[in-house]
C-alpha cells in the first residue's frame, strides 16, 4: 500500500461495521480534546479505536540485551531477559481493513518486550504467562504506516514513533511477505511469515508503552484471533546456524537502526491470522511511571521522526 496523504475533513462514518461480539464490550468515549491534523481540520475521534477484518503477520526474533536496552528511553526499562545474553524484538504487521472513523490502513509495529523497573528481571517468563507480571508490556521503537492522519495521531496522542513509508503485505504460496519502502526510496525491511502453523487461539490483554514529551504512557491494547502459529523454540540455546532467509534489512537510516539490535536472522515465533478483531484505546490516565525523564533520560532513539 502507497503512502496515503490525504487527510478527509470528517469522521468516517462506519460504526455499522463493528458489530462482532468481541467489540461489544468496550464504551466508547472522547478524548478530552479534539486532535488538530491540519491548519483547517480538525477531528473529534472515539475511542478505543476498534479494529475489524485486520490480517497479522507477526515475526518475533532474538537479539542482543545490550543494544535492545539502549534502545529504550530510560535505564530502568529492561528488556525481557532471554537466555545467552539476549533480548527479543517483535515486528508486528497489520493490514487494517476496517478503522473505526478513518480509512484503511498498513502498519507495522516495531517493539520490544519489556519489564517496567522491575525488581527482578526474571529471564523468559513474561513472554510465556500472560498477565501475570504487570509491569510487563511493548515498547514501540519504530512504527511505519501507510496513513498521514494516522502517523498525526499516533505522534500526537501517544508518544508513538510513527513515519509514513510504503507497506506491501501479499501471501503467496503459503507466506505472507511484508515490505517497508521510506520516502526516499530505501527498501529497509522485509519480513517472510508463514501462514501456516499450529492453530491457536489468543484472547490477549497488554500493554503498550511510549515516551511523549517527558512522560512515560501506559495504554492498554487487546486482540482476539485465531492464529497459526510456528515456534522455534530451541533458539532459547543455540546461537548461531544457517540464515533462512526470512528477514531482509536493506539500506537506510531505518535499516541501520534495526541492524543496531544485532538480530539473529533464524526466528524465534511466527504467528498468523487472515482475520483479527483488535482495539487500542488513549492513554492510562491513571499510570503513573516509577521514575522520572527529567533524571535520568536514558537512549533516545537516533532516527528522527519525519
Amino acid at each position: 500500500m502507497k503512502p496515503n496523504t490525504h487527510i478527509d475533513a470528517g469522521l468516517l462514518s462506519n460504526e455499522a461495521e463493528f458489530t462482532h461480539e468481541f467489540f461489544q464490550q468496550f464504551t466508547l468515549r472522547k478524548n478530552k480534546q479534539p486532535l488538530k491534523l491540519t491548519d483547517t481540520i480538525t477531528k473529534d475521534y472515539q475511542f478505543p479505536t476498534l479494529y475489524g477484518n485486520v490480517t497479522c503477520a507477526i515475526g518475533v526474533f532474538l537479539c542482543s540485551y545490550e543494544k535492545a536496552q539502549a534502545m529504550l528511553p530510560h535505564p530502568k526499562m529492561k528488556p525481557v531477559a532471554m537466555p545467552k545474553g539476549r533480548a527479543l524484538v517483535t515486528f508486528s504487521c497489520y493490514e487494517y481493513q476496517q478503522v473505526l472513523g478513518v480509512a484503511p490502513y498498513n502498519e507495522i509495529a516495531m517493539t520490544i518486550p519489556v519489564m517496567i523497573d522491575p525488581s527482578i528481571n526474571v529471564p523468559v517468563l513474561p513472554m510465556i504467562m500472560d498477565g501475570m507480571f504487570k509491569k510487563f508490556g511493548y515498547y514501540v521503537f519504530h512504527m511505519p504506516v501507510t496513513s498521514l492522519e494516522n502517523r498525526i495521531r499516533g505522534n500526537d496522542i501517544w508518544g508513538l514513533p510513527k513515519v509514513v513509508d510504503g507497506i506491501d503485505i501479499k501471501v503467496s504460496n503459503d507466506t505472507s511477505t511484508t515490505i517497508a519502502t521510506d520516502e526516499k526510496g530505501n527498501e529497509y525491511f522485509s519480513l517472510r511469515v508463514p501462514t501456516t502453523g499450529k492453530s491457536t487461539a489468543f484472547d490477549v490483554r497488554s500493554n503498550i508503552y511510549s515516551k511523549l514529551g517527558n512522560q512515560l504512557l501506559q495504554s492498554p491494547t487487546q486482540f482476539k484471533a485465531n492464529f497459526n502459529v510456528t515456534k522455534h523454540m530451541d533458539r532459547l540455546w543455540k546461537t548461531g546456524g544457517k540464515d533462512p532467509d526470512v528477514l531482509t534489512l536493506g539500506t537506510g537510516p531505518y535499516a541501520d537502526l534495526l541492524k543496531n539490535l544485532e538480530i539473529e536472522p533464524q526466528p524465534f515465533q511466527f504467528r498468523h491470522a487472515a482475520y483479527m478483531n483488535a482495539c487500542f484505546d488513549l492513554p492510562n490516565e491513571h499510570y503513573r511511571a516509577p521514575f522520572s525523564f527529567s533524571e535520568d533520560e536514558g537512549a533516545i532513539n537516533p532516527v528522527t521522526n519525519t
